[in-house]
């Protein structure tokens, strides 16, 4: 069986890392197409040598834009690739527009679509992955889940259920599989923290960096809170708090570049606390039993809500602090979600290894 596995930004990355192995020991051929969605170092290269990542076989070149323009030219370039290789299936991974892209190309040259991480929902429309999510999974000939609520949500919608295979998450097994290194590195120290005397801030959706009010909401919250507070600032993030005039009153929390995934996983690992709007890392904190505040109206990652991980605030000061000061008392003894394991990227090789029925009349 040959794939070829659709990678753009890093949530894709980290997701891919412990998939590849695994389908080779299983005798599946994977390459990997790099649309080029992240391309900078900061966002890109870093995360292929922590994640000891192969080379992409293919590098597309897409690079920045609009929604629409980004996920086109990702459309046109992997059209054009997949007319060519002609795989027995397109693997694609997560909800970014690289994700969706690939979903578009690939189905209209009825080569079936593999999403890994399927079924997630947050119900919120102004988020252009939710649209993502929503438009992948129906175009889907396999469907691999990563929470029970997933298959639900799949079912609900008229997905047939013989196209649905609960997982786990993948994302969960490279934390496992990374931990142990990142743990030797000791990051915090770097920046004068010591572990567990310190909150880690990561901010970067539009639903926040894109609305000044919000912005300054958060600013205020991460300036009050009890700890030091250490902001990797993401690309997109650092242009919108100079603009808005946030830098000046933010002497006590530490602005710092972007870090790779060891360097997180590592930061993550030994914060008192977390604030954030990722998905990803709303996932891995909980994996790391470290408590997270989710900066957003809605979250599909519910599970961590439900397991005692996470709690969810919108952007309003009083409403963060409120969190912070919660997730700080909380105790660390979560359960962790059902089949978030080592094994994860190896019962998706084997559901590839089962078959993947093409869609209706294909």
């Amino acid at each position: 069986m040959r794939v070829i596995i659709v990678i753009g930004a890093r949530p894709n990355f980290v997701k891919v890392g412990p998939l590849v192995p695994a389908l080779t020991a299983a005798g599946i051929s994977a390459d990997l197409v790099h649309t080029g969605q992240h391309y900078d170092a900061a966002m890109s290269d870093v995360f292929f040598e922590d994640l000891r990542l192969p080379e992409p076989r293919w590098y597309l070149g897409v690079g920045s834009g609009t929604h629409a323009t980004q996920t086109a030219a990702a459309m046109v370039k992997l059209e054009e690739l997949l007319s060519v290789e002609r795989p027995d299936a397109l693997v694609v991974v997560g909800d970014v527009n690289s994700t969706l892209a690939g979903a578009l190309a690939a189905v209209k040259l009825h080569v079936p679509v593999v999403h890994v991480e399927a079924g997630l929902r947050s119900r919120d429309f102004s988020m252009p992955e939710e649209v993502n999510r929503l438009v992948t999974d129906q175009l889907s000939a396999l469907l691999l889940t990563p929470v029970r609520e997933a298959d639900e949500n799949l079912k609900g919608e008229g997905i047939d259920p013989a196209r649905i295979r609960f997982v786990g998450n993948v994302m969960a097994e490279s934390v496992l599989e990374h931990l142990p290194q990142a743990r030797e590195r000791r990051a915090c120290e770097r920046y004068g923290l010591a572990r567990d005397g310190y909150v880690l801030a990561t901010i970067h959706r539009p639903e926040n960096t894109d609305h000044p009010e919000r912005l300054a909401e958060i600013a205020a919250a991460l300036r009050e809170c009890p700890l030091p507070v250490l902001f990797p600032v993401h690309p997109r993030t650092r242009p919108r708090v100079a603009e808005h005039g946030l830098v000046p009153g933010m002497e006590d929390v530490i602005l710092a570049d972007p870090v790779g995934y060891l360097d997180m996983l590592s930061l993550q690992a030994d914060a008192a606390a977390v604030v954030t709007d990722s998905g990803g890392v709303q996932e891995e904190a909980c994996m790391l039993h470290t408590p997270c505040v989710t900066v957003r109206r809605s979250t599909e990652r519910r599970i961590t809500i439900e397991v005692g991980a996470n709690r969810l605030v919108g952007a309003w000061r009083d409403k963060i602090l409120a969190g912070l000061d919660e997730a700080l008392a909380s105790m660390r003894d979560w359960p962790v979600p059902e089949l978030w394991d080592d094994q994860v990227s190896s019962r998706i090789a084997q559901a590839l290894l089962d078959g993947v029925e093409p869609l209706p009349g294909v």
